[in-house]
C-alpha cells in the first residue's frame, strides 16, 4: 500500500511540474518574436536615417539658386531620388490653348492645377504647373487677363510625373477628368511632342495679373520612424520580461529547493508531512 501511494504521488508531481512548464513550441514562438521584434526596431532606425538624408538633400534642392531645366539629352535619366524637387528655370512661349485642368485640394480651398504646355526656342515642350485656380475660375475665359504671352522664363521645383491617377481615383483623359499630374497621358490627350518626362511648380513670383497662384507646393516627408522603432524594442522588451519572469522564476524557484540545508524548517516540515503520508497509508 506505501509503495502504490508514493508512486501515484511522484506521478502526480510530474504531471504538475509538466503542466506548470510552458510548452516548447510557446517557447520558439516566443524566441522567435523577439528576433523579428528587434529586427523591425533596428529596420526603423535605418529608414530615420535614410529620410532625415532624404529631407536634408530635398532642403538643398528647394533653396538652391535656380538652374537650367536637365537637356533633352538628359531626360531619360532624370529620377525622383536625383531630380526631383530641384530648383530650376526655363524659359519659352506658354500655349494656353493646351492647357489641362487637374484637381487638387490646397491651403486654398479645393479647385484644380493649371498645367500648361511652354515651347522652347528648341521646340520641346515642358509641362508647367502654373498654379492653383478655385473652382469658379476653372474657365479660362475667367482669368484670361492672368496669361502671359510672349516669351517668358519661370522659375519653380521639378517634379516628377504622376502617372495614372490620384487616391482610388483613375484619371479618364477621353472625358477630360484629371486627378494626377500624368505628363505623358496628358501629352497624349493634347496631342504634344518631344515633351519633358516631367512638370514644374512655378514659384510664386513667377504668377502675373489674376493668372494661378503658384507657389503652393508641399515640401513634407512624414518621419515616425523614431516613435515605431522605439514600439518595437518596447514591445521586445515585454515580451523578454515576459519570458524571464516565466523561465528564470521557475529556475530561481527550483534552486532555492535543491540548496535548502537538510536540517531547515522546510526538511521538517517534509519530514512531519512524509510521516503523516505513511501513517494514513499504513492504517
Amino acid at each position: 500500500m506505501s509503495e502504490i501511494g508514493t508512486v501515484t504521488s511522484r506521478t502526480d508531481d510530474a504531471r504538475s511540474k509538466t503542466a506548470r512548464s510552458p510548452s516548447l513550441w510557446l517557447t520558439v514562438l516566443s524566441l522567435a518574436a523577439f528576433v523579428v521584434l528587434i529586427a523591425l526596431g533596428v529596420w526603423q532606425i535605418e529608414r530615420r536615417a535614410w529620410k532625415l538624408a532624404l529631407i536634408d538633400r530635398v532642403e538643398q534642392r528647394v533653396h538652391a539658386p535656380a538652374q537650367p531645366i536637365p537637356s533633352p539629352a538628359s531626360w531619360p535619366a532624370v529620377s525622383a531620388a536625383s531630380d526631383e524637387y530641384r530648383h530650376v528655370s526655363v524659359a519659352g512661349r506658354f500655349l494656353h490653348d493646351r492647357e489641362t485642368l487637374v484637381q487638387a485640394v490646397t491651403e486654398e480651398g479645393p479647385g484644380y492645377w493649371v498645367l500648361t504646355p511652354l515651347r522652347r526656342g528648341d521646340g520641346t515642350l515642358v509641362l508647367v504647373n502654373r498654379g492653383f485656380v478655385p473652382s469658379e475660375r476653372r474657365d479660362p475665359s475667367a482669368r484670361r487677363d492672368g496669361n502671359q504671352d510672349g516669351q517668358v522664363e519661370i522659375t519653380g521645383l521639378l517634379r516628377i510625373t504622376e502617372p495614372k491617377g490620384g487616391f482610388l481615383r483613375n484619371n479618364v483623359p477621353q472625358h477630360n477628368r484629371w486627378y494626377s499630374r500624368d505628363v505623358a497621358a496628358i501629352a497624349a490627350a493634347r496631342g504634344l511632342q518631344n515633351v519633358a518626362p516631367f512638370f514644374v511648380d512655378v514659384d510664386a513670383g513667377s504668377q502675373s495679373g489674376r493668372g494661378p497662384i503658384g507657389g503652393l507646393t508641399v515640401v513634407r516627408f512624414p518621419n515616425n520612424h523614431l516613435i515605431y522603432a522605439l514600439t518595437w524594442f518596447a514591445l521586445a522588451f515585454m515580451l523578454a520580461a515576459k519570458l524571464f519572469v516565466t523561465f528564470g522564476g521557475g529556475l530561481f524557484r527550483r534552486k532555492r529547493f535543491v540548496h535548502e540545508p537538510a536540517g531547515g524548517p522546510g526538511a521538517a516540515a517534509r519530514r512531519t508531512g512524509s510521516d503523516a503520508g505513511e501513517i494514513v497509508e499504513q492504517t
